[in-house]
């Protein structure tokens, strides 16, 4: 239920920041795209590990 519950959350604020800000959102996946693979990749490793370390530590102190 909690996954679940994040996942939406998740959705959410991303949905918001498309919603709120199109230009500076259409901006950021340019420059991504822009990008090579390699380094896209590890933006995702790192944002994974961030995201990752911020459940945990919230499963830990909860």
């Amino acid at each position: 239920m909690t996954l679940v519950l994040a996942i939406g959350l998740a959705i959410a604020l991303e949905g918001a920041a498309y919603a709120l800000f199109p230009e500076a959102m259409k901006r950021t996946l340019d420059m991504i795209f822009a990008e090579g693979v390699d380094r896209v990749r590890i933006m995702g490793a790192v944002s994974f590990a961030i995201g990752a370390a911020i459940v945990l530590a919230t499963l830990n102190f909860s």
